[in-house]
């Protein structure tokens, strides 16, 4: 019997283990970690694995990328699609540190409750996000991908604008990049928001009296699952939940909500590896799009009788 293979390859020296147990309940046979893996070695990596099985079998072997820098794991994946030969293809999935996962079930879930609740999605929304790291920047990229005006809120003195911008360059994405490091700086970036996300590091809150200058505020959503919030008034649970802070009001999307969301993303997209009839390619876009399929069928499913 042909055993479903993935191969887990990372820069980092570790793999994750949260990503190797959904791999496993999601069908693989053996998941096979290589760590400390260079962009310049992943050509030759992807050759060996496309070649040791007949043309034709990219349902049975996997190549997963992961890590924690998004520039990297972006090279990693166009090295890993360029390597393939004719008809000697394998799925390749990019998801370092959970990022593109996670990014595009914010996105997918706001683009929801926005049309569920208003009747208008993304479009021509001023969006502000808060935290500039792998989660922070390809949340951005698919914000203004929907459309929306986009500005990247800058918490500390050493988060690289530079960097950030490159990163945003690679997918032709327009976003503003402003200081948000004092609390005078957060209330003008508070002030003409429509959408907020927060997407920091565990256990911070980066917006409580600000939010009393948030007189456009449409919604608001929290990627942070540890006490406190990182946006006062939101719950671990928020789904479209009207909170009030400071005598704003705002619908609220939380980080379990995500969570959730991102789980049956990165699950199916470990599925569609193995079912899809051409060999899937899966960066962050793609991602986006498999999250939209997830809440579109929830939302057709019919109730089940008590």
């Amino acid at each position: 019997m042909t055993k479903r293979i993935l191969y887990f390859l990372t820069p980092s020296e570790n793999i994750s283990p949260f990503d190797v147990t959904i791999a496993a309940d999601a069908g693989f046979d053996m998941v096979v970690p290589f760590t400390k893996v260079k962009p310049k070695q992943v050509s030759a990596m992807v050759q060996d694995a496309i070649f040791c099985r007949p043309p034709n079998r990219f349902n049975d072997t996997g190549i997963f990328i992961g890590g924690r820098d998004v520039h990297m794991a972006t090279d990693m994946f166009q090295n890993a699609k360029n390597a393939m030969v004719g008809p000697f293809k394998v799925g390749v999935f990019a998801d370092p540190n959970g990022a593109y996962t996670t990014s595009a079930s914010i996105v997918a879930l706001i683009e929801q409750v926005l049309n569920d609740k208003t009747g208008q999605g993304l479009s021509g929304k001023k969006v502000a996000i808060f935290g500039t790291g792998p989660v922070g920047l390809c949340t951005a990229i698919l914000a203004t991908q929907q459309g929306a005006k986009v500005k990247l809120c800058q918490l500390v003195a050493d988060d690289d604008e530079r960097s950030a911008q490159r990163f945003c360059e690679r997918y032709n994405a327009q976003v503003e990049w402003v200081s948000a490091q004092t609390n005078d700086e957060k209330d003008i970036v508070v002030r003409e928001a429509e959408i907020i996300i927060s997407a920091v590091r565990a256990g911070v809150r980066i917006l409580e009296t600000s939010l009393a200058h948030a007189a456009n505020l449409i919604l608001a959503a929290d990627t942070n699952a540890v006490p406190p919030s990182g946006v006062a008034g939101i719950g671990l649970n928020d789904l479209g939940v009207v909170a009030e802070v400071s005598g704003t009001r705002f619908l609220s999307i939380g980080p379990m909500a995500i969570g959730n969301l991102k789980y049956k993303t990165q699950f199916g997209l470990y599925e569609q590896i193995q079912k899809t009839n051409i060999a899937a390619l899966i960066d962050f876009p793609e991602a986006y799009e498999f999250a939209l399929s997830v809440l579109k069928q929830q939302a057709t499913k019919p109730e089940k009788s008590i």
